[in-house]
């Protein structure tokens, strides 16, 4: 479930809508050409990448760290409420006074988290004024957070009542369940959104030893995006680094264990639609396989339509309203999913036939007709991925937070291209096992 179904979304006004779908609307020209990422290091041990493009008046920023769920330790939903509560007060400045403040001068304050990664994004006009006093308020977050009293009760009751709804919601309980049975003990089985006792026990202390913890310099990865040149990206760098808490970089999460047997979950819900998910551990960042992995799974159900799931399952015999696949790479194994609805009396033929074509895919491949229709599809469809600021931003974050190589993007389409039917084979063959896979069905015929 992701964050922002719980957790408030920043406000915007009209301003920062027309600086945000302008900035959506350029195609950056030097993405185009091959980007030119330039990467250093503070004076306090903070990672920097920088893209430096004067195409429109804006800069994009965006600070992260290891600090999402899987560092909740036995009080899950501590880092999305930490990393919430640090945009609703800071410096002595209330929510509210906050939110004007980026608002007068159409900026656009936002956040992320999952189970690796919290950051937190500012998206401003290059402008002196503009820029200076959105600064101003984005540092103020990310050094003094105030984490007030009154704004965590009242955003606690919030929350609960979120995390209420999403129990009751078969999507949200099927998505929960598959990460405590593929998971188990590892911190990636903590739900982002946290548990509702665990929230409600939260206290401000919680928060603040959080933040000293994690919200380090050394623990931070600032990606710089935008109209500055590299003196004023170095300058902006040190003063995001300088006053944040001092400590390194967050210890790794632990080894995904790899299930050794099948288990399966079923859990009944009244509602008139069954929905199933099966996972297996799958991929870090940076893995040799990622790329035929990748490739493999838009063939097998990341392409939509033209996918052997979709075509199988639900062109040919109409089990489901919709089934997929896609691979997570997180600092450790993130999870390979398929998921699928379907009526409640289909259930089982669905589920049947979604583990026949996974095991015909893997043990007799892909052909060089469907590989080539996915290698067309995806190099075709690139430009898109990196057709804005605020998304060559975010691919700075992955590759600095990843450590992956600073050619990562200019190389991505000719590593798609080298990809072979063989090589897809093979690393779906060593990589998932289907005997050994975690299933939930939420709704299904019992």
């Amino acid at each position: 479930m992701n964050i922002n179904a719980i957790f408030r979304p920043e406000t915007m006004n009209q301003a920062a809508r027309l600086l945000a779908v302008a900035a959506g609307l350029v195609f950056s020209l030097q993405a185009q050409a091959g980007l030119k990422i330039q990467q250093w290091q503070t004076a306090q041990g903070s990672a920097v990448y920088f893209v430096e493009n004067h195409d429109l008046p804006i800069i994009d920023i965006s600070t992260n760290f290891a600090a999402g769920s899987a560092r909740d330790a036995d009080k899950p939903g501590l880092a999305g409420v930490t990393r919430y509560l640090m945009t609703l007060g800071a410096a002595g400045l209330s929510d509210q006074q906050i939110s004007n403040g980026i608002a007068d001068v159409g900026a656009i304050l936002g956040g992320e988290l999952d189970a690796d990664r919290a950051g937190l994004k500012l998206r401003t006009l290059s402008s002196e004024r503009e820029q200076k006093a959105a600064l101003d308020i984005y540092t103020k977050i990310l050094h003094k957070p105030d984490f007030p009293e009154a704004t965590l009760k009242r955003e606690k009751a919030r929350i609960l009542a979120g995390l209420r709804e999403a129990a009751s919601q078969p999507a949200s309980i099927a998505e929960k369940a598959l990460l405590k049975a593929l998971y188990g003990q590892h911190p990636y089985a903590t739900e982002e959104n946290g548990e509702p006792e665990s929230v409600n026990a939260l206290v401000r202390d919680d928060l603040q030893k959080f933040y000293q913890q994690y919200y380090t310099a050394g623990n931070a990865v600032i990606a710089l995006m935008g109209d500055m040149s590299s003196e004023q990206a170095h300058a902006i760098a040190e003063r995001i680094s300088a006053g944040l808490p001092a400590g390194a970089a967050a210890a790794a999460l632990p080894t995904v264990q790899y299930p050794t047997a099948a288990v399966e979950k079923r859990l009944p819900h009244p509602a008139s639609q069954s929905h199933i998910l099966l996972a297996y551990p799958g991929v870090k960042r940076g893995d040799d396989d990622y790329f035929a992995l990748y490739v493999g799974n838009y063939i097998l159900g990341g392409g939509g339509f033209v996918s052997r799931l979709t075509e199988e399952v639900r062109e040919k015999r109409g089990l489901v309203y919709s089934v997929y696949s896609y691979f997570i790479p997180m600092q450790q194994l993130g999870q390979f999913q398929i998921g699928l609805q379907t009526k409640r009396d289909q259930a089982q033929d669905a589920l049947k036939l979604v583990r026949e074509t996974l095991a015909k895919f893997i043990s007799g491949g892909v052909t060089e007709a469907e590989l080539k229709a996915a290698k067309q599809n995806i190099v075709g469809g690139f430009p898109l991925r990196i057709d804005s600021n605020s998304k060559i931003l975010d691919y700075l974050a992955v590759i600095g937070f990843y450590k992956l190589p600073l050619t990562y993007l200019d190389e991505f389409n000719g590593k798609v291209e080298a990809v072979t039917a063989a090589q897809i084979k093979d690393a779906f063959a060593r990589r998932i096992k289907p005997d050994n896979m975690v299933t939930v069905v939420v709704g299904g015929s019992q």
